[in-house]
């Protein structure tokens, strides 16, 4: 093979690969103007490389049934999580948290933070405020920088609210945890350690409105 011939062959190559890995790469993007860098990822939390990835549960309930992503953290961990969804065991409920260190499954996350969203008939989008301080907090406790949260509660079977209702309530949650930290830190009074970024999961189509109501709810601080 001519040397020309040779080098221009290698180069396609080269850049049939480059544009391989960039497709294979999930969608991130930034929300603008956060206090605590903030990104939304177009990811499934049962495919995040994370070293703490958070999801959400509602009421251990035979009708509160999981789908999409929900589904595929299950089957990961081996069914792990029909096994405790049961009232004498993780209840689901509001702000309930259970860590699970899921070292023998085919999940990627070091760690998987499952935290509890209540009656599913009930709920509300006001909640995830709490969700919110949670999910900082004990990202702080942990010493895990860089949580990963998926809300999962489309995967949870309650469709009736935007995904930018959610987030701007979880950014009001997650921001007045990092405040109150923060004047702990100040005090001497804390043993974490601040929050550094969040990825906020979401599905292709709401996530420039994930990223909107993120935005909102950073803005609404005092």
């Amino acid at each position: 093979m001519p040397r020309k011939l040779f080098r221009a062959t290698l180069l396609a190559l080269l850049l049939t690969s480059i544009t391989a890995v960039a497709q294979s790469q999930p969608t991130q993007l930034e929300v603008p103007s956060a206090p605590i860098p903030t990104h939304v990822l177009v990811q499934s939390p049962a495919e995040t490389k994370a070293d703490l990835q958070v999801i959400c549960l509602f009421q251990s309930d035979p009708a509160n049934t999981l789908h999409g992503a929900l589904l595929e953290v299950n089957e990961k961990l081996g069914g792990l999580l029909d096994q405790i969804r049961k009232p004498s065991s993780f209840a689901g409920l509001l702000g309930e948290t259970l860590l699970l260190t899921p070292t023998s499954s085919k999940l990627s996350a070091k760690r998987l933070l499952i935290v509890g969203l209540g009656d599913s008939q009930t709920f509300s989008p006001q909640r995830i405020e709490l969700v919110g301080s949670i999910v900082y907090r004990e990202a702080s406790r942990l010493s895990m920088p860089n949580p990963f949260f998926a809300p999962t509660i489309l995967d949870g079977g309650v469709a009736k609210f935007t995904t930018g209702e959610t987030a701007m309530w979880f950014a009001r949650g997650f921001l007045r945890a990092a405040n109150t930290e923060k004047a702990l830190v100040a005090a001497r009074a804390s043993g974490g350690i601040p929050v550094q970024e969040l990825i906020y999961l979401a599905g292709a189509k709401h996530a420039q409105d994930t990223v909107d109501g993120l935005a909102k709810g950073y803005a609404a601080r005092d």
